[in-house]
């Protein structure tokens, strides 16, 4: 059975539209309590600093409240935060408010298990299929309790810092670091500080608003402006919920969730602390998988979507993963992708090592790359069309080896991504504009 709200991170959307309404939320928190907590638990609510994050939270809180469950109300935190809390409390269900790197017209509902874990394909239909029942408010002898944790945040950020080396510090390095004014606006100024940095903070004045408006892993224009100009030694920047991560070197270069993968991959290996292949998803360059290859190093790939990455890397053995987005998993040092913990560890190479951010990434050579994203009034599978199909394979003939189409509908947005890789950059957009164009056709 296909799944009619969950998408490849949980449940997205416009706020006031369905899904992404009060009483929707409220039956969600029903349906996941019925489903994963039944017989009455405790479930970890945090969110990010979006306007709708009150509304969204205080219905949470009256669906699982009135399903019998204790609610932990912790409030703007980092996604990670909240799966790594929903562990510390033994809670039995972590969720998390945010629509990730969206602007704040959006919001979404994420889930994680007991163990820190998103939640299987498996286990969201079961709570779409309770869905379709009215929500629940158990006797008054049988319903749950709610309370806010004013410690939530130094618990995090005591944890994040844990995961830094600590024969290492961050003394004598100048971090910019930008919040995109979302959920790590506190937890990773304070965290850097605390571990040594100097650290200049942007994106880190949410006002419900401007959640990655012009700011973060998104858009990291400032950030690589401010970096130079102060002469700072590498760039941080998350996306609104703390998940992704993308880097600035010094001269003000983006480094992305490929390159990061790169740089703690090849440490790793230098240290012999590399277990199982890295696992990259379909949409990683192919300049990783050749840079990676030439340090013999094994290098996979998932379906898009972290959860995909995470079930490939239990499922080799493998450490870390991660996608171009930033989007990485560092499974020795936590559970789930984590933007701060994941800029922790690139940033103890360079103290290691002694080089910067530029040196670092050196080895690996990115290929020329075009995204195109069609955008669809109707469902549209582009594996189904012959006339995609025929269109792809005259593309894949034309970059032979030198290159990769990939053709892909969206877990988030009503769009087709169509993607060419190859190493010539004319040749790639072109190819790019012509199936654009073909799957245009096909969805009008």
């Amino acid at each position: 059975m296909s799944k009619q709200h969950f998408g490849t991170d949980g449940v997205r959307g416009t706020v006031g539209a369905d899904p992404m309404t009060a009483d929707f939320a409220m039956r969600l928190a029903s349906a996941a309590a019925q489903v994963l907590v039944p017989e009455g638990g405790t479930v970890v609510i945090g969110k990010d600093t979006r306007l709708s994050g009150y509304m969204f939270e205080s219905a949470l809180e009256a669906g699982f409240v009135a399903a019998g469950a204790d609610v932990l109300l912790i409030g703007p935190l980092p996604t990670p935060g909240i799966a790594h809390l929903t562990q510390q409390f033994e809670a039995d269900l972590g969720v998390m408010i945010s629509a990730s790197h969206n602007l704040y017209d959006d919001n979404g509902i994420k889930f994680f298990d007991r163990s820190g874990s998103k939640l299987s394909d498996d286990v969201e239909r079961e709570i779409e299929l309770q869905l379709k029942h009215r929500a629940i408010t158990r006797e008054s002898s049988k319903l749950g309790k709610a309370k806010r944790i004013d410690t939530a945040r130094i618990r995090y950020q005591e944890f994040c810092a844990s995961t830094f080396p600590e024969d290492l510090s961050l003394d004598g390095m100048k971090v910019v670091f930008d919040g995109a004014n979302g959920a790590g606006y506190k937890v990773g100024p304070r965290t850097l500080t605390e571990l040594g940095a100097n650290v200049i903070p942007i994106g880190c004045s949410p006002n419900g608003r401007n959640i990655n408006d012009g700011c973060g892993s998104t858009s990291t224009e400032l950030l690589q402006l401010t970096v130079p100009a102060l002469k700072a030694d590498v760039g941080v920047a998350l996306d609104g919920d703390g998940d992704r991560v993308v880097m600035v070197d010094e001269s003000g270069n983006p480094i992305d969730g490929d390159q990061l993968l790169y740089i703690l991959a090849t440490a790793r290996q230098r240290e012999g602390r590399l277990t199982g292949p890295v696992v990259g998803t379909v949409m990683s360059n192919l300049g990783l998988e050749h840079a990676l290859g030439a340090a013999k190093i094994d290098f996979r790939r998932a379906s898009v979507g972290d959860r995909y990455v995470l079930e490939k890397l239990r499922e080799t053995g493998g450490i870390i993963g991660g996608e171009t987005s930033g989007h990485m998993i560092v499974l020795d040092q936590t559970t789930t992708g984590d933007g701060l913990i994941s800029a922790l560890q690139v940033l103890a190479v360079m103290k290691r090592t002694g080089k910067r951010l530029s040196e670092l990434v050196s080895g690996m050579a990115k290929y020329p790359q075009t995204m195109v994203n069609v955008r669809t009034d109707k469902p549209l599978d582009p594996d189904t069309s012959q006339a995609i199909q025929d269109a792809v394979v005259a593309a894949e003939g034309e970059l032979a080896d030198n290159g990769r189409v990939v053709l892909r509908a969206s877990g988030t947005e009503p769009v087709i991504r169509v993607m060419v890789e190859g190493r010539d950059k004319d040749q790639v957009v072109a190819l790019a504009r012509q199936l654009a164009a073909v799957v245009a056709e096909a969805a009008a």
